[in-house]
């Protein structure tokens, strides 16, 4: 079964990590991030992982009485932002709770398990 995997982080750690030289503890999440992402592609249960973009340069489309509307950013000031995904397939929840809790032990910060919806989706 596929799960997305959401990772939130602080807006000003967010900040911090994307500044034109990165904190040494960014990077070295950065680090510890990519080598349990290797273990995962070595026991086939990775999909994909890509960051985001800030969420100042994100937009917004909404229906609204008078049409559909974009606007520049998220609506409210956020103190979490959705920082990356990462898609998994595993063979159970239990297994991508196992997988999340490593990585949130590493990096402390929350992360969401979505399962993705398709034939084998039991809600």
């Amino acid at each position: 079964m596929k799960y997305l995997l959401l990772s939130y982080t602080p807006a000003a750690a967010w900040d911090a990590a994307t500044a034109d030289t990165p904190s040494e503890e960014a990077l070295a999440a950065f680090a510890a991030y990519q080598k349990f992402e290797q273990e995962l592609i070595a026991t086939g249960e990775f999909v994909s992982s890509e960051g985001l973009g800030h969420p100042v340069v994100s937009t917004t489309v909404r229906r609204t009485p008078n049409g559909v509307v974009a606007t520049d950013g998220p609506f409210a000031e956020l103190k979490e932002v959705l920082a990356s995904f990462a898609v998994i397939d595993v063979a159970s929840r239990e297994r991508a709770v196992e997988i999340v809790s490593r990585i949130v032990e590493v990096l402390g910060e929350p992360i969401e398990i979505r399962p993705i919806m398709g034939d084998d989706f039991a809600a």
